[in-house]
């Protein structure tokens, strides 16, 4: 079995060789004079050749050093383009994206054209998936989860501050009905996702009894309750992020200010070992900025 020399005392040995100066080569690999030194004399004693010259105030290569020096640059050359090429591909190609299906309806999905117009190289594949368990498959590149925001083996990047408003159609506005007060709220109809617990919550907040607000429908995802509120069906109590869109377009209006914090929050996760490489970076740094830019135009 060939037995090739250690990769620290090559990567020293070129350094110092290159600069002709052990000083040098440490301020480049960032160690001490003494490190590099201790390299290149266990190189040497691995080859069994002289590899420099030591003068006093100079540093020369040998005829064996020259010549390892010259082929050891064109391998480290050839290294530095293959691993570039590499790094090249890896930012093209396809990124599956898991994520919960009311985000990706309502937030992720309408603003997907602008990810194509920054990256076009970048082939998006959207997987729409309810539960999350913590991990993240093999053919999984980066997902969406809801939570505190602590997942072992990835890193996770929040994406808003959350919280919860009462919303309702236009039109409840003006039924015969009134919507001047918090407690006019137990004469609706109260909308609900998953998280049924979240109107007792709020009536808690604004001084009602926390008994109150469970009546209503009950459904699986978020963007349900919302389209019925849209539809007059009710009155939902959105978060602000999946709810802004339907803010914006006049089909939702917040009936009253008090908003209830959320302890979790939508985060993006990759793996942590992934977490810098290629396109999983690039479609990182988009998504945080966008996120950056709406908040900024928010406050």
């Amino acid at each position: 079995m060939r037995k090739l020399p250690p990769l620290n005392a090559l990567k020293s040995f070129e350094a110092a060789a290159r600069h002709l100066s052990f000083t040098r080569a440490a301020d480049e690999l960032f160690v001490t004079q003494a490190a590099v030194s201790h390299q290149v004399k266990a190189l040497e004693d691995f080859l069994g050749v002289k590899l420099f010259l030591r003068r006093n105030r100079s540093l020369l290569l040998t005829t064996e050093g020259q010549t390892y020096y010259l082929e050891l640059k064109e391998i480290f050359n050839h290294l530095l383009q293959a691993t570039e090429r590499l790094k090249n591909a890896s930012e093209r190609g396809s990124l599956t994206i898991s994520l919960p299906p009311s985000f990706a309806i309502l937030w992720f999905v309408p603003r997907l054209s602008r990810f194509r117009e920054a990256c076009p190289d970048i082939d998006v594949r959207i997987r729409a998936v309810d539960e999350v368990d913590g991990s993240l498959t093999d053919d999984v590149d980066v997902a969406i989860y809801y939570g505190a925001g602590k997942w072992p083996g990835l890193r996770a990047y929040k994406l808003h501050n959350e919280y919860l408003l009462p919303v309702c159609s236009p039109l409840l506005l003006n039924s015969n009905k009134p919507l001047r007060e918090p407690a006019d709220l137990l004469n609706h109809t109260l909308l609900h996702d998953e998280t049924r617990n979240a109107w007792k919550d709020w009536f808690k907040l604004v001084g009602i009894d926390k008994n109150k607000g469970d009546n209503g429908p009950i459904f699986s995802h978020s963007n349900l309750a919302l389209k019925a509120a849209v539809h007059g069906q009710g009155i939902a109590l959105a978060n602000n992020v999946l709810v802004k869109p339907e803010i914006d377009a006049g089909h939702l209006v917040q009936i009253f200010p008090e908003a209830l914090p959320r302890l979790k929050s939508f985060y993006l996760v990759c793996r942590d070992s992934q977490a810098e490489v290629g396109k999983i970076a690039t479609f990182r740094n988009w998504l945080l900025s966008v996120v950056e830019e709406e908040e900024d135009a928010y406050e």
